[in-house]
């Protein structure tokens, strides 16, 4: 009786410590974590295994189950033969080819397992025990008793120690556009979630499912992040939670017809990844999923060069303008409209672009991104068609030659957009075209969409074929050394590593839904950067200054939920290299000297320091510019008020730097005031500190360059002229 419990036991992912014995041991290099294999003999030679995670003593991880259910050949993997154990150590310094820092280590202790199955199914367990977490993988080994085979269920599963609070999104197999749920583990409930109506393509399929990466914070104060890494022709994972033991089962993305992955010999899964510590700074500042990735497959990466960019997109998220020719997008298609007369509305004209290339020439930004240039966009979105885009045909009053001319005149960059309407195979047929007359025309950089149910029908955004999709567009624009930004693909897992010409993804609720829907409250941007941003940068599209947007139509009752001052700061909070300001050019124009941070804000680093955080309230952050001696911080808060304390000790002793401080004015708040700033400069040390008052929803971003004698005399003469007359008013 007991034998058939322990089995039961671990199919379901859960496992008594009093059947368990430890099989192996494998710690963190400082000794703060420690990983077991459990086992249970079973036989004289077969065991089932499970594995534990302990942080400082403390349990994280309780024992959790591993292993497969095959639909061919029709077997259960989670009993196995110990056929071995390999361990070693890796220690290594690399360098990223753009990045958060300029060098990092890869030190962790390595763990192979290797185990028989039933049916004399080879299989590796393989661990990697880094001082900020885990990551373990299976890998599949090249075997006479499997060739082909499909993976009906992965049994892997994470057994929670309590009812932690949790950061979360519903699962969802096409979309990981919602804004986040704070709640406890036993509160969670996608069917009851704020799940937008907005979005175009979900597949919801469990009321107590959610997405990875995913945190939680237990009643000790432990954080714990589980997410993957190295997605590579796999389904991504999403966790369905079991409440009456608060385990996690791993829940494959599944094909038309219920088949999770199709995979041959030799083959490998992601990493399942468990980030924990004690200091939700850690976790920021975490590269073990980067450490977890392949190198960069892009041999000279010469051509790849993080910048920023403005672009004809923000005028159609607000209704200035549309992004079809004809004003209609009444899903008519191209070939009825031929005659048709625009309406002054579209936005993606020669002479509306010209005007986005003259302010990007002026103010020292390096790119300009178009959308709605290509025929099309009568006939995009909700009829499941596969033919919509060919990415080469321009609408009429699209110049591609003389915007061509026109931009390289100016030093500035075009960026390509290409919108799939999610019918990845019409991409596939036209991917080489559309990268030719890229390049023909001095495109170098693209911006993919997947708006919509994919094609081909019966697939997912996140399931094995499109992730493949994803892969073979990042490795196809490095062949034609063009830099992606892909919109609504599956959420990044450091793949930026491997293909570093993969600048950045969407894969998350932007900031274009505070544009037309109920917005994203001011915690959004807090929660981020430890659950999404975990897997790599996001396009979240920050700068934008009019944040009230009934002056484009009275009848608006939409804003953006923040301050002009945390729209600056979200440029370091948000990690990118690709980082667009967003706004219009007219509304930069009205506030010039904030756009100057803008300007001088860097988006590629040498290092970055998280000076203070907590998920869904605040983060603050500095980071030093590549190459210089620059260093730019932001602080973002939630809706409440609070007041930004820190030192500056991270810079150059002996220095003395002008700190040029945005923060949010006296009156500002992100419901009445949201527009309303202040800046003041002055010379600072790394003996000093700051304080910064941020408004509810608010922020601030300060700006430090190493400061000239003249520029230190000019400081103190203002701050001496602005006491005299403070003395001379209250005089």
């Amino acid at each position: 009786m007991m034998k058939r419990i322990l089995i039961t036991a671990f199919l379901a992912g859960t496992v008594s410590f009093l059947f368990a014995q430890t099989l192996a041991t494998v710690t963190s290099p400082d000794g703060n974590i420690v990983f077991r294999i459990l086992s249970k003999g079973e036989t004289a030679s077969v065991s089932s295994l499970a594995y534990e995670l302990d942080y400082k003593q403390q349990a994280v991880i309780k024992p959790s189950a591993i292993g497969f259910v095959l639909k061919e050949p029709s077997v259960t993997l989670n009993r196995f033969e110990i056929n071995g154990q390999q361990n070693r150590v890796i220690d290594e310094t690399w360098q990223p080819v753009w990045g958060e820092v300029k060098t990092i280590r890869n030190h962790c202790n390595e763990l192979v397992l290797s185990l028989k199955g039933q049916n004399g199914i080879l299989l590796n367990f393989i661990v990697r025990v880094f001082n900020d977490g885990v990551g373990f993988r299976y890998s599949f080994p090249q075997q006479q008793q499997l060739h082909h085979f499909i993976v009906a269920d992965e049994l892997t599963s994470f057994a929670m120690t309590g009812d932690h609070t949790i950061w979360w999104i519903p699962g969802d197999y096409d979309t990981n556009e919602f804004f986040y749920n704070t709640t406890h583990l036993s509160e969670i409930d996608a069917s009851s979630s704020k799940m937008s109506q907005e979005i175009a393509a979900m597949t919801f399929f469990d009321k107590n499912a959610v997405q990875t990466p995913s945190l939680m914070k237990t009643a000790a104060g432990l954080y714990i992040s589980i997410h993957e890494a190295s997605l590579v022709n796999y389904p991504a994972m999403d966790l369905v939670l079991d409440k009456s033991n608060y385990v996690f089962h791993a829940q494959l993305v599944p094909d038309a017809v219920g088949n999770k992955a199709y995979l041959e010999t030799p083959a490998k899964t992601p990493w399942r990844t468990i980030i924990v510590s004690d200091d939700a700074r850690d976790l920021l500042a975490s590269k073990m999923i980067l450490n977890l990735n392949e190198p960069s497959k892009i041999k000279n990466t010469d051509w790849i060069h993080p910048q920023k960019m403005v672009g004809v997109w923000w005028e159609m998220h607000v209704g200035k303008s549309t992004w079809d020719y004809a004003g209609t997008q009444d899903m008519n298609s191209w070939e009825n409209l031929k005659n048709a007369k625009p309406t002054g509305k579209h936005g993606a004209t020669t002479a509306n672009v010209k005007k986005y290339i003259d302010f990007a020439a002026k103010n020292g930004i390096e790119g300009v991104l178009v959308e709605g240039w290509n025929v099309g966009w009568e006939d995009w979105f909700g009829h499941w068609k596969e033919d919509v885009f060919d990415f080469v045909t321009p609408y009429p009053d699209f110049d591609v030659q003389e915007l061509h001319r026109y931009a390289a005149a100016k030093g500035v960059k075009l960026i390509m957009h290409h919108e799939t309407s999610a019918s990845a195979t019409n991409y596939e047929r036209w991917m080489d075209t559309a990268y030719r007359f890229m390049k023909n025309n001095g495109y170098d950089a693209v911006k993919t969409g997947y708006v919509g149910r994919i094609i081909p029908r019966g697939e997912h955004h996140d399931g094995q074929w499109m992730v493949s999709h994803y892969e073979r567009v990042a490795a196809k624009t490095a062949s034609y050394q063009i830099m992606l930004d892909a919109h609504e693909p599956v959420r990044p897992t450091g793949l930026h590593r491997t293909y570093p010409n993969w600048l950045a993804s969407e894969a998350a609720r932007g900031n274009e839904f505070n544009a037309w829907s109920v917005g994203n409250p001011p915690e959004h941007e807090t929660i981020l950067p430890f659950t999404r941003l975990m897997g790599g940068p996001m396009d979240y599209t920050p700068g934008i200054f009019q944040i009230k947007l009934n002056v484009y139509d009275p009848a608006k009752k939409e804003q953006v939920h923040t301050t002009l001052a945390k729209q600056l700061a979200l440029y370091i909070t948000m990690y990118s290299p690709l980082q667009m300001a967003a706004d219009l050019p007219e509304n930069y124009e009205q506030h010039m000297d904030a756009f100057q941070f803008i300007k001088d804000v860097a988006v590629d680093w040498d290092d970055t320091k998280i000076l203070a955080a907590e998920p869904g309230d605040y983060i603050y952050m500095a980071r030093k510019a590549k190459g210089k001696d620059d260093w730019f911080i932001g602080c973002i808060t939630d809706e409440n008020a609070r007041t930004a304390a820190f030192k500056l000790d991270f810079l150059d002793p002996g220095k003395q730097y002008l700190a040029t401080i945005y923060r949010d004015a006296g009156d500002a708040d992100w419901k009445t005031n949201p527009e309303a700033y202040t800046i003041e400069k002055k010379i600072v040390n790394s003996q000093a500190s700051l304080q910064l008052p941020l408004a509810p929803g608010g922020g601030a971003a300060v700006s430090l360059s190493v400061a000239t004698p003249e520029m230190q005399k000019m400081i103190k003469d203002e701050m001496k002229m602005k006491k005299k007359k403070k003395w001379e008013i209250n005089k």
